[in-house]
């Protein structure tokens, strides 16, 4: 067995091919020791009028090979074609392992976007929509252990229907803040074997108020004289046990109390993790399943303006994080690469990010925990107009509800994730009347709330709030000048935020009603020395490849007084409780990162840290 230890957590993974792209575990929080990569090699192909099924693509070789989880807009996955797919296929023949006889085979994918059906020996087996979250596939009625499984794959990702996209384009180019887009699996596909009744997703949530943890255990069935255990340890020793039975509830729930000598809350500080272990026992003791998970205690309170972690007012100094790489676009190139994203914002000043317009994978959120990394969930509404540039992400859906329901209980557990962004940038007029954009901005921050009563929830971020009871209030300013930006900011003390308004003028929020406020998009800066000089030999003219916001800066010392004028500005606001920078890094055109596209250096970063943790800053959390 391979063993990757953190402080405060263990989680055993067992032998991989480490050849395989991404051969890590990808669900951290409940792990068992029977699992099967699938990453690698898949047979491929597109299918540009999404007539396949028709055409036999179900049931025949595939023309062409991909790298599985790289999307094929993607360098990496050996595809790389970026026009539009209307649907793709893929196809593996993997064997069921014969050990895992009496066990049920579960075939899993972490996102395929966006419409995807699988067939498993000629037996459709799942169909999902959504391109940002996980499904399962049961193949009992597919495949027997020991026995070969032809997976089948169609994932439809058309351009003409309404679908969350995030930040893909839905025009051909990348323009602006639109990236090229990803079609298909994008992560991890694995095999896992659970017994006839198993742990489904946990469910906990700290209480730091009294020291404890609650875990909701859902089972796929109740059995007579089962019971679930869970047992807590710290660094090895037991911390706590708790037992219920198992065949009264779907859902068992136990309250884990911790001795007040092994409390330990979770903090950017100190973000230390439980061991986490669960088991269902048969009535003659018997362990019938087994998983690993880890866990944490901390609280978010709210007091006025300001957001506390565990009572503490802690300003958040957060970057709005992209999550794209050129070589591999949506997907992490590698397990390293999450963690080096993480640390290079650190080192930059940043404690913490605004994980934008993308729902990260899993084992983001698992780094994030172990490192102490404040993180704002979001969902990718953008994109749904079906193309062109014009309200692209002004006609939700019924379906964003669904699939956001589907992140939340994917996330829950995260001690990392401090808050919850569902929507980003919606334009509706107060003064127009309910629309489907209101409705599904209600429903989603109400799922929210229902979903998850422990975090803070601000209803979209930027723009229109059309939800009075939101938890947070914010504005996004591109404004560049530091004086007027200053200018911009001052209401906040009277009541009266800075807030998006329309090209008339109008408001298109509800009124301020005194939450915590802060700046969740600002800076921008627009600035790339290699780009800066090309400009400079072609006499002054734009480079028409770079895009930012507002003027771009001539020199990186402009930068530096730039960004240390907006800062402050923030920083000194008693009101404000955090703000969050535009962006880790450049992405394709967007050349207003603090580091380059492949993560190289950019910028002075002990005077970007600097400026960020000076003495003000220090002193308000």
């Amino acid at each position: 067995m391979n063993q990757s230890r953190s402080e405060g957590v263990i989680l055993t993974e067992p032998k991989t091919n480490q050849s395989l792209p991404k051969p890590e575990h990808p669900r951290p929080q409940l792990f068992r020791e029977n699992w099967l990569n699938l990453n690698g090699t898949w047979g491929f192909e597109i299918d540009a009028g999404d007539s396949g099924l028709e055409r036999g693509l179900r049931t025949r070789g595939l023309t062409g090979e991909i790298l599985v989880p790289f999307a094929p807009e993607s360098v990496l996955s050996g595809v790389e074609h970026v026009d539009f797919m209307e649907a793709v296929w893929y196809r593996r023949t993997v064997t069921v392992p014969q050990e895992w006889s009496g066990l049920k085979p579960l075939l899993h994918f972490g996102a395929v976007d966006h419409d995807a059906t699988v067939w498993v020996n000629g037996v459709e087996v799942a169909r999902h929509r959504g391109g940002f979250t996980p499904f399962t596939a049961d193949l009992s009625d597919a495949v027997e252990p020991g026995a070969e499984a032809v997976i089948v794959v169609r994932a439809r990702d058309s351009r003409h229907e309404m679908q969350a996209r995030g930040k893909q384009a839905t025009w051909y180019n990348n323009t602006h803040c639109q990236y090229t887009r990803t079609t298909g699996i994008w992560q991890t596909v694995w095999l896992e074997a659970v017994p006839e009744v198993h742990i489904k997703r946990l469910r906990m949530t700290p209480n730091l108020a009294d020291s404890s943890l609650t875990i909701e255990i859902p089972l796929s069935q109740n059995r007579a004289g089962y019971t679930v255990t869970a047992t807590l340890s710290s660094n090895g020793t037991e911390v706590a046990v708790a037992q219920a039975r198992a065949d009264l509830d779907l859902s068992p729930s136990l309250r884990l109390g911790i001795p007040g000598d092994s409390l330990r809350p979770w903090s950017p500080e100190d973000p230390f993790l439980y061991d986490l272990e669960l088991r269902i026992s048969d009535p003659d003791g018997r362990v019938v399943d087994q998983v690993s998970s880890y866990a944490a205690v901390r609280s978010v309170a709210l007091d006025g303006k300001v957001v506390r972690i565990n009572g503490k007012a802690v300003f958040q100094r957060l970057v709005l994080d992209q999550g794209y790489w050129p070589e591999s676009l949506m997907t992490s190139p590698d397990d390293a690469a999450l963690v080096k994203d993480i640390e290079l914002s650190m080192q930059a000043g940043f404690n913490g990010a605004r994980l934008h317009q993308k729902v990260f994978e899993e084992r983001f959120l698992y780094h994030a925990d172990r490192l102490g990394y404040l993180v704002w969930g979001e969902f990718g509404d953008w994109g749904v107009s079906g193309g062109g540039t014009v309200g692209h992400n002004q006609k939700p859906t019924a379906s964003f509800v669904a699939q956001w329901l589907e992140v939340l209980q994917r996330d829950y557990n995260h001690p990392s994730i401090i808050g919850w962004c569902p929507l980003n940038e919606t334009h509706q007029h107060l003064h127009d009347r309910i629309t489907v954009l209101d409705d599904v901005t209600q429903a989603m921050f109400l799922a929210t709330k229902l979903a998850d009563p422990t975090r803070p929830v601000i209803d979209a971020s930027g723009y229109s709030h059309r939800v009075r009871e939101t938890d947070i209030y914010d504005s996004h300013s591109y404004e560049q000048d530091p004086v007027k930006f200053k200018l911009q900011q001052e209401g906040l003390a009277e009541g009266k935020p800075f807030l998006n308004r329309g090209h008339d003028a109008v408001d298109y929020s509800v009124p301020y009603n005194g939450q915590p406020f802060f700046v969740s998009e600002f800076g921008g800066i627009w600035w790339n020395e290699a780009e800066a000089r090309q400009a400079a030999e072609a006499a002054g003219t734009d480079v028409e490849s770079s895009w930012g916001y507002g003027q771009r800066v001539a020199s990186e010392e402009e930068f530096y007084e730039r960004f240390e004028g907006l800062c402050n500005v923030l920083l000194d606001n008693p009101d404000m409780f955090g703000y969050c920078y535009t962006q880790l890094t450049d992405v394709f055109q967007e050349k207003n990162g603090i580091y380059n596209f492949d993560r190289t250096s950019k910028l002075d970063l002990a005077r970007i840290r600097a400026i960020q943790e000076r003495q003000a800053a220090i002193e308000r959390g």
